[in-house]
């Protein structure tokens, strides 16, 4: 057996990880040496007993390595390890890095600019618009956006660095098989072409309470800072932050509203030191030297949006809308036009999915259009 295979093959394994691995190479030399050794050479090895030397040598024996690469390529994945040049650097010097990763799509050098954008899945239309923007902005301006295809701020998070154009890599809780929430799906598809979808997790496995934190210190580990969009006390997203902060990464958070309960956990971030983030800007100044002055300010203009055609008047209402949410006189007011043809126009807009039509006649912009010149 190959040492690649030797990694793959310890990656499959039911209770040992990676901290275990690194152990028993500490104590063995190598990893290939690890699969040829006998009980009594295991159980020398710090953290392994009687129990999980025997369960090691009942799965070497069964497991096969091969058959998993052929799984991974029937699937359009395939696996990295270690010792491939794939293996993105930020992951190797965490303290406990994956034995193997599926990959489908691609992995690439510049996605050592990373930056994880992630929050709670049960959020509001205000955290899912500003996990969008700032996706948007941050891969207009060459970063790669991470997160982990979760419902709620990762959705937006992915979906706002697709539109930008830019890479983005979804981590998931659970095997490539087993990709939830299975809504998700057709957006899978559209990461692995524009970035990768990653799991450490053999094929079979069902995400679970004991996964998502596993998947977690690989959202921070590929990324050089966090960014907490809106997140309750109890949120998942604030385990990542414990990740990122023992990974030595910077832990950014997006103030909400004050008495939401989806901010709760955001708010407690930036009272324990996390950086307020109010734009794209407070993100990028923490990584200037890697920004280009043209893409420092990086905010799209309106007429720059891609695939959506807006009338001169449309664009009024639009630019109107920037200062935030107005009901249809004021925004009428706003964009220097009579109501009634301001009326005609949101029809067309919200079927453009460029605005969204609240209760008392409210008027806000969608996921992606509050912007700045």
């Amino acid at each position: 057996m190959t040492e690649r295979e030797a990694y793959i093959l310890f990656n499959m394994m039911e209770g040992i990880g990676p901290v275990r691995v690194r152990s028993l190479i500490e104590c063995l030399g190598s990893v290939t040496d690890i699969v040829a050794a006998d009980f009594d050479a295991l159980i020398r090895a710090k953290a392994v007993g009687p129990e999980l030397a025997r369960s090691i040598i009942a799965q070497r024996d069964t497991l096969d390595p091969a058959a998993e690469e052929a799984a991974a390529e029937k699937h359009g994945a395939r696996l990295v390890t270690p010792l491939d040049e794939a293996y993105p650097d930020p992951l190797r010097a965490i303290y406990d890095p994956p034995l193997a990763l599926y990959v489908r799509g691609t992995l690439e050098s510049r996605d050592k600019h990373g930056i994880a954008l992630i929050g709670s899945r049960r959020t509001t239309n205000y955290g899912r618009q500003v996990a969008d923007r700032l996706a948007y902005q941050l891969a207009r301006t060459g970063f790669t956006v991470v997160s982990g295809l979760a419902r709620g701020i990762d959705t937006a998070a992915h979906e706002g660095a697709l539109k930008g154009g830019g890479r983005t890599l979804a981590v998931l809780g659970g095997a490539l098989d087993k990709l939830y929430p299975a809504e998700n799906n057709l957006l899978a598809e559209r990461i692995a072409e524009q970035g990768a979808v990653i799991s450490e997790f053999p094929f079979g496995r069902e995400p679970d309470r004991t996964t998502f934190p596993m998947r977690n210190r690989i959202v921070s580990g590929l990324s050089m800072g966090v960014v907490v969009v809106e997140a309750g006390f109890k949120s998942g997203a604030l385990h990542t932050t414990d990740s990122a902060l023992e990974q030595g990464r910077t832990v950014f958070a997006v103030p909400g509203r004050v008495d939401s309960p989806s901010s709760r956990g955001a708010h407690q971030l930036i009272k324990n030191g996390a950086k307020l983030v109010e734009d794209v800007d407070d993100i990028l100044q923490e990584f200037e030297f890697l920004v280009p002055p043209e893409k420092q300010k990086a905010q799209p203009h309106l007429e720059a949006r891609p695939e959506v055609q807006l009338s001169d008047e449309e664009q009024a209402i639009v630019k109107a809308l920037w200062q935030g949410e107005q009901d249809v006189d004021t925004l009428a007011r706003e964009a220097g036009l009579n109501t009634a043809r301001v009326s005609a126009l949101l029809i067309g807009l919200e079927m453009k999915r460029v605005i969204r039509m609240l209760p008392g006649r409210i008027v806000e912009l969608t996921v992606g259009w509050k912007d700045t010149e």
